[in-house]
């Protein structure tokens, strides 16, 4: 919606790539420009100019001040004015745009919602598509399926839950690297082409018997779960960079809205289970007699699950052919961050010093997705067996679907409150995501240890009530705020291959679940499961840090520092007390923290920046080559800007010893008279 709000907005600047701050001069470096400090009485004059750079008005108050610095009554003032304002303007957004083409809100839903998590919904889809087959297969062929299988292993049977689960873990670690060696888009393809290729593969499966035709299928969704995994940390970081239209971090929408945008494409993922379970129950009322009851032959039931599994392979291939040659700009971000740091292919220096910086974000986001997959996978695992409870044990087929897809609708709901709060300064990330971990526990704490009460006539409702709240809170908490952060925390060199990491350190958890459940009994389940969500709550409260409205920008200014070798030197908001973990502030690592100090250094980094585009300019109008490390196209400096520095260096700065003019550069554009994204616009369209 921001593309439609920035309209009406001046000096809006796109800020991302952050200059490495300078240190003593080397032959390899550009020489820094000469010129003298500014005089003291000059910080007015730089705070009225500089002010849209260094304090943005979304998160600092007039005289200068961090959100989070404000006392407790004046930070809700601020933060309430902040979000009513913005509100507002993306409601008069929707009226212009509704104004212009009363559908137009539905397709700028489509290209920002639909478009980045399609990949989701179609994994969501068929991921969750081999539960609901389950409970048919098992009627269908209970000589392979049932508990005294006569024509099949049980090992092989078991085996297409692992291989799947295997596949997606395989596929997450591979493609989180291949994300951050080769670029998100070549990702972003790869896992569509093999997520094409193996629906085909599933479609088409067979054997010469029911085994032969099982171990085909399981291997198959082995194929296929490689590309599912893949579109964790692709999806997730593509979307949170905006690769596809401006390739910069730093934008108000940026600061206010980056948590809707990534969750809005991972709620696809519900969209996806919804669309299966509706599918598959139109399918079954259209091929099978009456209402769905048994016996299911076994040609209705090859009809039905063959054509659920080649339905998402046409919008899959029609993903394959999207992002081959409409997203040429999903890369970008990442490749202007290796060029600042001077790498190509992958950044081994910077996987090393996350370990070293990061380690306890790691523990955070790996360990919490650990339990939470325990849950959300566990929940889908056994929900035959809890709808068998509270349907007396009499359910049917079609029954375990209606019930699922009741489940599936408040897990939406889940899904979009997430999206609507995750952004919000009083609730956030790290709180959405503690007290969902904190629900989940309660609703299967409470039914563990008065099992005989909920499945009787008396509790039954009840008991119902709790598991429709524990996949709620389960969508309106971990599942939801999990896929973001594991990108978010961790610097963009990276940030696929710590995501790919900790997605799969999650789906170990489902492993487990989906392993533990076959030995365990429905009532040792809800003994087992609540504790997950106990040290899920706790991990998150330890050692997860709050990002909910920290400017992106500055995680990535403050990982110059670190690659610098002069961590202490930073003094930015990416470590304020509120941005950092609880393990981090007991390690001291908010020390550091000086607003005072960091604004002088943001007008260094400015400084440099800016000098670095001026030499660049000068360079390519000299006829020499671009050096790759400066985005002259997308300027965010006004002309207010250009003045102040060219009157600061005495209208001359250095350029390996050749002298440069401003007669000789190009005027930058001024903010003020395009915002940026009416000229990212021009450039993409």
């Amino acid at each position: 919606m921001a593309e439609f709000i920035q309209h009406d907005r001046h000096h809006e600047p796109f800020v991302g790539e952050i200059p490495v701050p300078h240190g003593p001069a080397t032959g390899d470096e550009h020489e820094h420009y000469p010129g003298p400090t500014p005089p003291a009485a000059n910080s007015e004059q730089e705070r009225a100019i500089f002010s849209y750079l260094t304090h943005p008005d979304d998160i600092y108050t007039e005289d200068g001040t961090y959100w989070a610095d404000l006392p407790l009554g004046k930070r809700i003032a601020f933060i309430n004015k902040t979000q009513n304002e913005e509100a507002k303007a993306e409601l008069k957004a929707i009226g212009r745009m509704m104004k212009k083409d009363p559908l137009s809100p539905i397709s700028w839903y489509f290209r920002n919602a639909i478009l980045p998590g399609a990949g989701l919904g179609l994994e969501g889809y068929v991921l969750f598509s081999i539960g609901n087959l389950d409970p048919l297969f098992k009627s269908t062929w209970p000589q392979c399926w049932g508990k005294n299988a006569t024509e099949c292993s049980s090992n092989w049977v078991a085996s297409v839950t692992y291989l799947e689960v295997i596949g997606i873990m395989v596929g997450q670690v591979v493609v989180g690297v291949i994300g951050d060696w080769i670029g998100r888009r070549w990702g972003l393809i790869q896992d569509a082409a093999i997520m094409f290729v193996g629906l085909l593969m599933i479609t088409a499966s067979w054997g010469l018997n029911l085994q032969g035709w099982v171990i085909c299928y399981a291997w198959s969704l082995f194929f296929y779960g490689f590309g599912v995994g893949g579109e964790y940390p692709i999806t997730a970081t593509s979307s949170m960079e905006n690769a596809v239209s401006s390739g910069k971090l730093s934008t108000r929408d940026d600061r206010l809205h980056r948590g809707r945008k990534v969750t809005s494409a991972f709620l696809m993922q519900g969209w996806g289970q919804f669309f299966n379970q509706a599918l598959l129950i139109i399918l079954m009322l259209i091929l099978h007699h009456g209402d769905g009851s048994p016996p299911y032959s076994t040609v209705t039931t090859q009809w039905l699950w063959r054509l659920s599994f080649a339905i998402p392979a046409v919008g899959t291939l029609w993903l394959v052919y999207y992002r081959a040659y409409k997203m040429p700009h999903a890369s970008r971000q990442l490749a202007a961050a290796k060029k600042k740091s001077n790498v190509t292919g992958y950044d081994f220096e910077s996987l090393k010093a996350t370990y070293s910086f990061f380690g306890g974000r790691l523990l955070a986001t790996a360990g919490t997705w650990f339990c939470n997959d325990v849950f959300f996978y566990g929940n889908k695992l056994f929900q035959a067996q809890f709808i068998d409870v509270i349907s007396g044990g009499e359910s049917t087929v079609m029954t375990g679907w209606i019930w699922n897809l009741y489940n599936v609708i408040v897990s939406l709901a889940g899904y979009y409150l997430a999206s609507l709060l995750i952004d919000n300064k009083f609730y956030g990330r790290k709180m959405m995501q503690q007290v969902g971990f904190l629900m989940c526990f309660i609703m299967f704490v409470v039914p563990a240890f008065h099992y005989d009460y909920y499945t009787s006539k008396a509790g039954i409702k009840a008991f119902q009530a709790m598991y429709f709240l524990s996949s709620f809170f389960n969508q309106f908490g971990p599942n939801s705020v999990t896929f973001l952060v594991a990108g978010e925390v961790f610097p963009t060199p990276i940030r696929a291959s710590a995501h790919g990491f900790s997605a799969c350190i999650g789906k170990s958890g489902a492993l487990l679940a989906s392993v533990l459940y076959n030995y365990i009994d429905t009532q040792t389940k809800f003994y087992v499961v609540p504790w997950f969500g106990l040290a899920g709550m706790l991990l998150t409260w330890l050692f997860l840090p709050d990002t909910t409205g920290l400017d992106l920008k500055e995680q990535e200014r403050r990982w110059a520092y670190i690659r610098s070798g002069r961590e202490n030197e930073y003094h930015g908001i990416a470590i304020h007390p509120k941005h950092l973990s609880l393990w981090e502030r007991l390690r001291g690592v908010g020390k550091n923290y000086n607003p005072e100090l960091d604004h002088k250094q943001k007008l260094d980094d400015i400084r440099e920046d800016w000098a670095g585009k001026e030499r660049a300019r000068a360079n390519m109008e000299a006829g020499g080559e671009p050096t790759g490390t400066e985005d002259l196209e997308d300027d965010h400096y006004t002309d207010e800007v250009h003045r102040y520095f060219r009157n600061e260096t005495g209208a001359k700065v250095s350029y390996h010893g050749a002298v440069m003019t401003p007669a000789s550069v190009s005027p930058a554009p001024a903010s003020s008279s395009k915002s940026s994204t009416e000229a990212m616009n021009e450039k993409s369209g």
